[in-house]
């Protein structure tokens, strides 16, 4: 499961001759972050990630996991000659997984599938980052050498960067959702992970 967040914010400056090409920058920081669940069973496990899980979702109280992120860009615009021109465009994905820890004992046939359960689930997950990572370069690629004859205040120039960074956001949005459906579907990815860890012994 996923949650997301974009800003974007928009610095104007004045050049004085020669003006340097653009570029762009982006930074990736990940965090994971765990919950504990316990049980002897699968199905008790599952019970206590229904209990314990970060957020409400599809056929379960709460979700398994969550992948969430925010999106941040600061653009440097600078206008000289007329032409208002993207210097520079920084962007941060602050990007955290919140993932169910096993905090009990457990047999060893328990044990194995839960490994295999955990396996799934953060792939999963990690899939989720892999598409805002790819956002990330994609967006980078759509706004680097940006540039317009423009006003004094670059109105035009910004009002495109933020069409553009939007632009992307939504497509990859499209896509973690599209994904998402996949895998949640009746007979999908998850519903597979979670009949493999709660079946009986």
């Amino acid at each position: 499961m996923r949650l997301a967040v974009l800003t974007c914010l928009a610095a104007i400056g004045a050049l004085c001759g020669f003006a340097p090409s653009a570029s762009a920058d982006t930074k990736v920081l990940i965090k994971t972050r765990t919950y504990n669940i316990s049980g002897t069973t699968g199905a008790a496990l599952i019970e206590a990630m229904d209990r314990n899980g970060p957020k409400r979702h599809g056929f379960m109280t709460h979700a398994i996991a969550l992948t969430a992120y925010t999106v941040n860009w600061d653009l440097d615009i600078s206008r000289d000659g007329g032409v208002c021109r993207l210097q520079q465009a920084n962007g941060t994905l602050d990007l955290t997984y919140t993932l169910p820890h096993l905090a009990s004992a457990a047999t060893p046939a328990l044990q194995k599938r839960w490994k295999r359960f955990f396996a799934g689930v953060r792939a999963h997950e990690h899939s989720h980052g892999r598409i805002a990572k790819t956002m990330m370069r994609v967006t980078e690629k759509s706004i680097t050498g940006l540039e317009f004859a423009d006003n004094w205040f670059c109105s035009k120039t910004h009002r495109e960067a933020r069409r553009r960074i939007k632009a992307v956001y939504a497509e990859y949005e499209a896509k973690q959702n599209a994904f998402d459906a996949r895998e949640h579907r009746d007979g999908g990815h998850v519903e597979h992970l979670v009949d493999a860890l709660s079946r009986k012994q």
